[in-house]
């Protein structure tokens, strides 16, 4: 492309984003393709010749589009939310415009400093303790998802732990999320090193049953090297009970995951989610979930960043630079696993800065209304019951008259387009879940919901007889 033409298209890219967007609730929520659609339609080899731009924005319309879930859609209440918003969208253009590779401080320094700046801004607005700031030992870094964090986190772990890596065991509870079982099988732990605690009737992890399990554990000369609590669990949002986890899992490392529930600490009110953090070696939530900002990005901070360094570290000589041997900058490549990173901080810096904290306060707010809203619409119809405490803006429920009915309720609720939810299990029966999150998400959608379930359970009682 000539410049001329790239600014054409870019144009033409950016009305198709904008239209998209202005029209999405005028579409299915779910795909209704059958596999294999999209690679049928597909040439079997790429084009010989270059084809105009107004043909690939055509074919994004009549071949991609229709084979979407449209995660920005205001009656998606699946999964947890991944906001898409204009200033994050912008932010993004223009880092892929700037094409930064930001590995090193010495190959792009606004890029690593910017990172450490606007992550210390959201140090300060979720009110973490000073102990993740890059201004003493600790620090954070922006991840691509958390579970890339908690794979960090137990390589740290295990290589601060002083014994060998075949008598060490983590912890975590039968509630976490399965990317703590896959990082610690990419670290190195067997499966019968991983320690699944039974958790209470709020779902949370049991400390008594952790203190035992570890007992148990260095009776029989074991070394408990990590502890995994999560606040704000995928399948109910239940929340661990950080501080007495820390106490009980003395000096091993302790991560707690926070990916969906944490962005609500940015509300004094909800601060209290993450009381404990002051005895976490580290902790981390994704902005890319609730707070706006178009994925990936992944707040991971520590406490202490020289076991993370001392498990990731490789320096060859084609890396070695005088910046970096100055020991006076930060150079992110080894806060992660893949040596390469993109810069993520400045969709970030877009969002903060355009919403300020009162908007994103408003945002949170106003989605944890509504599933208020929505829980007491539950618990007012004997028909329907909570399956669990009701935890932010996550309600999960289910009809009473069993699995087979939550299965046929859910299966005419998504089949229908009009909205999307996701199901889990809770004491062994099966259970909806709907996760208010969309940024263009209002009161009529979260009705609309309600009204779709009365409907469909006045017709069940009708057929029932």
């Amino acid at each position: 492309m000539t410049p001329d033409e790239f600014r054409a298209a870019g144009y033409a890219a950016i009305d198709w984003i904008a239209e998209y967007l202005e029209s999405v609730e005028e579409r299915p929520v779910a795909s209704v393709v059958v596999p294999g659609a999209l690679l049928a339609a597909l040439p079997p080899a790429a084009p010989e010749d270059p084809e105009p731009w107004s043909a690939v924005l055509a074919d994004l319309d009549r071949r991609i589009v229709p084979g979407l879930m449209h995660w920005q859609h205001p009656s998606f209440f699946g999964y947890f939310p991944a906001n898409a918003s204009p200033p994050a969208i912008l932010g993004e253009l223009l880092s892929a415009g700037l094409g930064v590779q930001g590995m090193l401080w010495v190959t792009s320094p606004a890029c690593t400093e910017l990172e450490i700046g606007v992550l210390e801004w959201l140090r300060v607005a979720l009110g973490l303790p000073d102990r993740f700031s890059a201004a003493g030992p600790g620090g954070a870094v922006l991840q691509d998802t958390a579970s890339s964090a908690t794979l960090c986190a137990l390589l740290a772990a295990r290589d601060r732990c002083a014994a060998p890596l075949a008598q060490q065991v983590l912890y975590t509870s039968t509630q976490a999320h399965s990317s703590v079982a896959k990082a610690a099988r990419i670290a190195g732990f067997a499966e019968a090193q991983l320690r699944l605690i039974p958790v209470d009737d709020t779902l949370a992890m049991r400390v008594d049953a952790l203190s035992e399990q570890v007992a148990a554990d260095r009776a029989a000369g074991r070394v408990c090297s990590a502890v995994c609590a999560t606040v704000g669990t995928t399948s109910t949002g239940a929340v661990d009970p950080v501080a007495q986890i820390g106490r009980a899992c003395g000096d091993a490392w302790l991560h707690v995951d926070a990916a969906w529930a944490g962005s609500a600490a940015i509300c004094v009110e909800h601060r209290g989610l993450l009381a404990g953090l002051e005895h976490a070696d580290s902790f981390v939530f994704n902005p890319h979930k609730w707070l706006l900002t178009n994925f990936d990005c992944s707040a991971f901070f520590v406490a202490d960043r020289a076991p993370m360094l001392a498990a990731l570290s490789i320096l060859p000589e084609y890396l070695r630079n005088a910046p970096t041997a100055s020991g006076e900058v930060v150079d992110f490549r080894d806060w992660q696993v893949p040596l390469g990173r993109r810069f993520r901080s400045l969709k970030l810096w877009f969002v903060l800065r355009t919403y300020g904290l009162s908007g994103l306060r408003a945002h949170i707010r106003g989605h944890i209304a509504l599933a208020a809203w929505f829980a007491a619409r539950i618990a007012a119809d004997p028909r329907f019951e909570l399956a669990a405490p009701v935890s932010l803006a996550l309600v999960c429920f289910r009809h009473a008259g069993g699995d087979g009915v939550n299965q046929r309720l859910l299966d005419a609720l998504n089949g229908s387009g009009r909205l999307f939810l996701t199901h889990t299990q809770v004491d062994g029966q099966l259970a909806l879940r709907l996760a208010v999150g969309g940024r263009m998400t209002e009161a009529r959608h979260v009705e609309a919901a309600w009204a779709e379930m009365v409907a469909w359970a006045d017709r069940e009682a009708v057929a029932t007889g």
